[in-house]
């Protein structure tokens, strides 16, 4: 999978065709209204649920974003489906979601995910690091990481 981890990986040999992969990333993207950084900041100001899935050490090498609360992508749909008897405090029907990862992949399928759950959810082009190209707040503090 390279050094990409979770998000990328996605620097591949030269193709003439997309892989399987990329096809479905672009499916799954159809059906998002996916934000720029500061649309995600402005939303996120307005009350939206700001989601941050990258790995402790993502975050360490960048920094937090702050007001994201940070949920491990293997249990997202459990933390926020309002339904889930293990949804965080935080999680409420209609409630807008914005999923961040490090590049904006890995977080178009897990938007894509919790809109089947029904829930408002998008993510944010680029990832955080778009986010640090834009000059939007990191932070070296700890994050709010839900279990």
């Amino acid at each position: 999978m390279g050094s990409g981890g979770s998000d990328g990986g996605h620097a591949s040999p030269e193709r003439s065709q997309p892989s399987r992969v990329d096809e479905l990333l672009a499916t799954v993207r159809q059906g998002l209204d996916r934000l720029t950084p500061t649309e995600a900041f402005h939303e996120q100001r307005e009350g939206a649920l700001l989601v941050d899935t990258r790995t402790p050490s993502q975050r360490a090498a960048v920094g937090e974003v702050p007001g994201a609360i940070v949920i491990d992508r293997t249990v997202l749909e459990w933390r926020l489906d309002p339904t889930s008897a293990y949804s965080i405090p935080e999680t409420a029907p209609g409630r807008r979601v914005v999923v961040l990862c490090r590049q904006g992949y890995s977080s178009s399928f897990a938007a894509a995910a919790l809109r089947a759950l029904g829930l408002d959810a998008t993510d944010v082009v680029g990832g955080v690091e778009a986010w640090s190209q834009e000059g939007l707040p990191l932070s070296a503090d700890g994050a709010d990481v839900r279990q």
